[in-house]
């Protein structure tokens, strides 16, 4: 397991709006491509200061191009802004002006209710896991990546799973910080492993079917100061090659929050 202490942020913070990527924060398919997860806690950042005074509830990302490492500008536009909700849009382009993501978000007023009736759940608890291989794609560019950075461990795990394992599956994992020296919300540091359920749960080999992610939908519902999180996620591919995958993310004392990804499924390049 990597030692997260040393590892280097996600980003580099440049100037305001603008930021470049470090190695974690590396996609498996392109060396100059980020993963979508820690940029995805990077908009997150953006959204919660664009409406500072309410929680964020739900952000939804299109994926439209690969995101640069080398750089790229995040800008919100703030539509609402009421005593009970906000909402805002977010875009990402690369320093030539071209769109890479859009979003749009939802932020609700908090409470403080003395309790509240609510499902039942027998939650998993971090100390009781297994350290494990993940199960997410090695950079094959050659170059560190996304998966290099990462601490992973198993609710059940056997001691000697597979790291090409398919199909539904539980487990925790850490990720580095989104930015050197700054706090994190749930929400920024969900981000990284709610955009990985689609390789954590995928139904077949990374060289049999290719199973991009095109959008990202997060549902924030509890915000808690945990930092690792249990991803319990399940992919459903069908033979019209859409797919989706959703995950239930959750930390010692029960979830907190589920991502949805709509996947793309494709015959993988013969290699």
């Amino acid at each position: 397991m990597p030692n997260l202490a040393d590892c280097p942020a996600y980003f580099e913070h440049i100037t305001d709006g603008h930021f470049s990527a470090n190695a974690p924060a590396r996609g498996p398919w392109s060396v100059d491509h980020c993963h979508a997860g820690p940029v995805a806690g990077l908009i997150a950042r953006a959204l919660e200061r664009a409406v500072p005074e309410k929680a964020l509830t739900r952000m939804t990302l299109d994926l439209v191009r690969p995101i640069p490492m080398a750089g790229f500008q995040i800008s919100t536009k703030v539509d609402r802004d009421s005593r009970t909700l906000g909402q805002a849009r977010v875009k990402l382009a690369d320093t030539d002006g071209n769109i890479c993501v859009t979003g749009s978000s939802m932020h609700l007023v908090r409470a403080d209710f003395p309790s509240m009736p609510t499902a039942v759940v027998t939650p998993l608890k971090r100390a009781d896991a297994v350290a494990g291989p993940t199960p997410l794609a090695r950079g094959e560019h050659g170059e560190p990546s996304f998966s290099d950075f990462i601490e992973v461990a198993y609710p059940d795990v056997v001691p000697d799973k597979p790291a090409n394992s398919t199909g539904p599956t539980k487990l925790w994992m850490k990720t580095p910080p989104l930015l050197a020296d700054e706090m994190l919300s749930t929400a920024q540091r969900l981000c990284p492993l709610a955009d990985c359920g689609n390789g954590i749960s995928r139904n077949a080999g990374f060289y049999d079917i290719t199973f991009m992610n095109t959008d990202l939908t997060i549902h924030f519902h509890r915000e808690t100061n945990a930092d690792w999180f249990l991803s319990d996620c399940i992919s459903h591919w069908q033979i019209s090659g859409i797919g989706m995958a959703q995950a239930v993310l959750s930390d010692d004392d029960g979830p907190v929050a589920t991502a949805l990804q709509t996947i793309l499924l494709r015959p993988a390049t013969p290699r």
